[in-house]
């Protein structure tokens, strides 16, 4: 039988030394007699599980992946070190297990990742689950249908601008919009729908394509939403004001194309939902810089080598692929996570301000956005 180890608090486990035997020593622990579906400190339950699968991009996104940062000599994460897809499915599966229903598959640019559709296939396997993907939209015209044949439900497309001058210049490898929209509507062909449109707006970049990416989707029944450039991870020159803020957004829409505001999908939807007023279609903003929605925040985030972040904005993350390495049964990596989670006190947006600290905050291209 294995040796109980004294539990430490998690919210006090700052370094990855003190984690890793947290990790262990919830594993380690009886499971509480409690149901496995786990709250925070805050009240909030775990839902939704976001997977990295790589952290490699052919973008150079200047918000995300800057290309003076992630150059040609950039050391991304030997094969080795990823999880594996059998790996991804186990862990998925335990958190099935503790009340996810929603899987997002992110990068990185996921569709990079060779022979994704079988780990598609292995995700769409274990039941009523929401199965989504985000991706640049680059290699999703050639990939829709066989990931849609696999069991994806639907995708998500980061698109910035229409504009092919200013969407080469923020992808920054001069890739044009033309095939980004021939992958979304290869999506849309493959049953892959609603799709979501995802648009990160920087003053002085991009303000100028909220409203053409408004108008060119609102008759589609593709939902575009914008969202605030945030300070995730710290080598993308985030400052306060290049934040276009979601009200303002709003607002130059609302000039154009009357809206009204709608009712959350559930519990936790990161997305302010509107409508059009002539047509009943759907827009959104998403505002963590000005209008912090951590109360309701129930994502989890496991990177690329098989860490488990409770915060975008995370600076360390909870070592799982050792568990998954070592001869761990599946109700010890789930008591692991569980006790994860009822530690869980995270509320960066709450509490930011312009001269937080970000220096050794973890990259969003690293756990996915």
């Amino acid at each position: 039988m294995a040796t109980i180890i004294p539990l430490i608090d998690v919210r006090r486990a700052s370094s990855a030394a003190e984690r890793d035997a947290f990790v262990r020593a919830a594993a380690n622990a009886p499971a509480p007699g409690e149901s496995p579906s786990p709250c925070d400190v805050r009240g909030r339950a775990l839902r939704d599980l976001r997977i990295s699968v790589t952290d490699r991009c052919n973008f150079r996104c200047v918000y995300c992946m800057p290309k003076d940062v992630y150059g040609r000599d950039f050391p991304f994460l030997p094969h080795a070190e990823l999880l594996t897809f059998e790996e991804i499915a186990r862990i998925a599966a335990i958190f099935v297990e503790h009340g996810v229903r929603k899987i997002r598959l992110t990068g990185g640019e996921p569709l990079l990742r060779r022979r994704l559709e079988r780990l598609v296939e292995m995700l769409a396997s274990l039941g009523d689950i929401d199965l989504t993907l985000t991706t640049n939209g680059a290699l999703l015209a050639r990939k829709a249908r066989s990931l849609r044949d696999a069991g994806l439900s639907r995708v998500t497309v980061s698109l910035d601008a229409l504009d092919d001058p200013t969407f080469r210049a923020m992808n920054d490898v001069d890739f044009p919009v033309g095939r980004v929209l021939e992958g979304i509507d290869a999506a849309h062909a493959a049953g892959l729908a609603p799709l979501k449109i995802n648009a990160v707006v920087k003053r002085g970049t991009n303000e100028h394509a909220i409203v053409p990416l408004a108008r060119h989707f609102r008759d589609s029944g593709h939902i575009v939403r914008f969202i605030e450039y945030m300070d995730v991870g710290h080598t993308n020159g985030w400052r306060m004001d290049h934040v276009v803020p979601a009200a303002e957004i709003i607002a130059m829409i609302d000039r154009e194309f009357p809206l009204e505001p709608i009712d959350a999908n559930y519990t936790g939807e990161v997305a302010q939902r509107w409508r059009y007023r002539d047509n009943g279609h759907e827009v959104g903003v998403i505002a963590s810089v000005t209008q912090a929605f951590c109360r309701d925040c129930t994502r989890a985030r496991l990177s690329t080598d098989g860490k488990l972040y409770t915060c975008l904005f995370a600076d360390t993350g909870f070592d799982l692929r050792a568990l998954l390495r070592e001869p761990y049964s599946d109700a010890q990596i789930g008591n692991a996570i569980a006790a994860i989670w009822r530690g869980r006190a995270d509320r960066y947006s709450e509490i930011r301000t312009a001269a937080t600290q970000r220096d050794s905050r973890i990259e969003m291209s690293y756990i996915g956005g």
